[in-house]
């Protein structure tokens, strides 16, 4: 669209005739009229020399020769120089291109030039006269050669032309607003990430694989670290506080269908079991040779410190049973910086907050907008008298924060705004460290999000009872559980107001359907199974995965169970009874158990009374009963009643 490049010969050719300024002349002097097209191989005629174009006012070379920032040295996670933020393209500099581009240039006034006698025409090679096209440019400057309604049509095209650059521009800048301008802008700072280990979505610890295809799920950190920018901020020194403990631990779960945002927020003090966990050196921001023991009762926060981000993922995910795909972590000076880009977080109290350790960090009560070290410390603050409840009331506090922040973030005073805009990027990509981050799943991920309502983002705390005679917090395991089983099935939640318009009034709801007890064998390349290990043999479901697959099952996966069981079972979905039968009848012994919500997947559970041995499954349209026995009834998710919950759409002061 623009011509402040150069690309070496310019030749007439390279504008439409109408984009052409009119010939005077002395062009006329020196070339022939009409385009030239290249010659044939076979006649080799010189291509006479055209002058040089007029270029705007640009300087290419310079732009060619000046080099990008510098990257930082690699060091502690953390914070990257600022002016790394700036070597890609921005959103404002994008639509400046735009609008310089459209400037046009200067038409030299009619009738200012005397034409002078036409001179004569070189003789033409035959192959131009072969191929001559019949758009003529102009013979002559002036009111002799061009008429008032010419130069009025010629005016009209170019104004045309300059219209619809105005046009394209804008629909571009519109377009990126209404796909998610957020992480379009992002694709240009692709590989600006500070990638780290965290994952382990092979883990024996998630529950109902099958039954999280197509979900996204994020552990959010944040860290209380001092090193680096974060001691520069007043949030402390290493010499106050060495390491980094896990002060913020959020996991944040999107279904499949993208219909909902789940945020559950685990208490820093929660009572865990670590695993065996290698050593975290949070200043060089890797890991080292050296490895934890296993220990009880030990702080959520406590492990991070030791193991770093692995070994928090892997507490994580044998907690809730997720299968975390990403990791996201952030600093002190990270949180500050993104709250100060977007202007800052308008929150609203009922109370002063007055913090033992922090002192006074609102005075005021009502509406206020924080900038990004009051929202700091308004969302650390835990040693408060008025509020009496810990880490609790830090939490809540936090979670209402970043209801706000959402709202914030996602209105038009920053989507249309480019250095808001630019600057909350910029600040995400340079203070963060991460796994399984990557530009295009974001811009996947926002586009499918954009039509989610505020009253679709719940926040849900773990729910505990009491402490140890250390402090920590005693989780609530059945609980816990029976909120991620309503996670993984897509079961409402409280507090959430998601629409759900296929969901008919309670008087029309149908009867529930009874569950068959028959089921037609069907063939086993069309059963996927996932075969865990309950029994406490070594290699067991290895070797019984081997025999079905010989048989022809497709495997899904291969595992130990989460607990211990003497019997063997197969776990199924209502309406994948033949799958499950098929699967039962090559395992003597095995009992049928409805799970509701598990997947397409059905799971072979070895229990202490499973002999080994696999026979050969049931023929293709046996007819096979399928009444489920010991497990019958479907499980069903007790969510409790007393959870501390935050609806994103809720502006009510509090």
């Amino acid at each position: 669209m623009g011509d402040d490049h150069d690309s070496g010969m310019n030749v007439p050719e390279s504008r439409a005739p109408w984009e052409r300024p009119l010939a005077d002349s002395s062009y006329r002097d020196a070339h022939t009229t009409g385009r030239r097209r290249r010659p044939p191989p076979e006649t080799q005629q010189p291509n006479p020399t055209p002058p040089p174009r007029a270029r705007r006012d640009s300087a290419p070379s310079a732009r060619r020769d000046s080099a990008p920032s510098a990257r930082r040295d690699s060091g502690r996670i953390g914070r990257r120089s600022p002016q790394d933020a700036t070597e890609a393209t921005s959103v404002a500099d994008l639509v400046k291109k735009v609008d310089d581009e459209d400037r046009t240039e200067v038409i030299p006034a009619v009738g200012e030039q005397t034409p002078g006698p036409p001179p004569a025409e070189p003789a033409e090679p035959d192959w131009a006269a072969d191929n001559r096209e019949t758009t003529v440019i102009p013979q002559s400057v002036g009111n002799s050669s061009v008429t008032r309604l010419a130069m009025n049509r010629i005016r009209r095209r170019r104004r045309l032309r300059v219209a619809g650059r105005t046009a394209v521009a804008l629909v571009a800048v519109m377009a990126l607003v209404c796909t998610g301008v957020v992480w379009g802008y992002l694709r240009s700072t692709e590989g600006k990430f500070e990638q780290i280990a965290a994952l382990d979505m092979e883990s024996t610890d998630i529950v109902d694989a099958g039954g999280q295809l197509g979900d996204e799920t994020y552990l959010i950190v944040g860290s209380d670290t001092r090193a680096g920018a974060s001691g520069n901020i007043g949030a402390g020194t290493v010499a106050d506080a060495e390491g980094a403990r896990a002060d913020t631990v959020m996991l944040v779960n999107i279904p499949a269908d993208r219909s909902r945002v789940v945020a559950v927020s685990f208490p820093r003090d929660l009572n865990v079991e670590r695993p065996v966990c290698q050593a975290w050196d949070n200043q060089a921001g890797e890991y080292t040779d050296e490895t934890y023991a296993a220990a009880d009762d030990a702080k959520l926060n406590a492990t991070y410190a030791l193991g770093g981000p692995k070994c928090l993922v892997k507490v994580i995910q044998k907690l809730s049973g997720l299968k975390i795909g990403h990791f996201v972590g952030m600093d002190f000076a990270g949180f500050e910086a993104m709250v100060n880009e977007i202007g800052g977080v308008e929150i609203c109290t009922t109370r002063p907050l007055v913090d033992n350790m922090l002192g006074t960090i609102l005075p005021e009560t009502g509406t206020q907008r924080l900038d990004g070290h009051t929202a700091l410390n308004f969302v650390r603050a835990r040693h408060v008298p008025a509020e009496g409840t810990g880490d609790y009331g830090r939490i809540i506090r936090q979670q209402k924060f970043l209801s706000s922040l959402l709202r914030g973030a996602l209105s038009n005073d920053v989507l249309l705004n480019p250095g808001k805009l630019n600057g909350f990027i910029d600040a995400f990509t340079r203070d963060t460290f991460v796994e399984n981050i990557d530009t295009k799943s974001l811009l996947t991920l926002g586009r499918s999000l954009q039509n989610v309502d505020a009253g679709a983002v719940t926040f849900l705390t773990v729910p505990t009872a009491g402490t140890t005679d250390w402090g920590n917090e005693i989780p609530r395991i059945d609980d816990i559980e029976a909120i991620f089983q309503a996670i993984i099935d897509d079961e409402p939640l409280p507090g959430e107001e998601r629409p759900n318009p296929t969901t008919p009034p309670e008087a029309e709801k149908p009867v529930e359907e009874e569950k068959p007890s028959t089921a037609a064998a069907v063939d086993p390349s069309t059963v996927s199974v996932q075969v865990s290990n309950a029994s406490g043999v070594s290699g067991l479901a290895g070797d019984t995965a081997d025999n079905l697959a010989a048989y022809g099952f497709e495997i899904f996966s291969v595992g130990n169970y989460t607990e211990s069981s003497q019997s063997t079972r197969m776990r199924y979905a209502p309406g994948h009874e033949a799958d499950a039968v098929s699967v039962a009848s090559a395992i003597p012994g095995a009992v049928l158990e409805s799970v509701k919500g598990f997947g397409s997947t059905v799971e072979l559970v070895l229990g202490g009374n499973f002999s080994g041995t696999v026979t050969d499954p049931a023929a293709v349209g046996t007819v096979l009963d399928a009444t489920p026995d010991l497990f019958g009834n479907p499980v069903v998710a007790d969510i409790p009643e007393d959870l501390a919950v935050v609806n994103a759409a809720d502006t009510t002061c509090g």
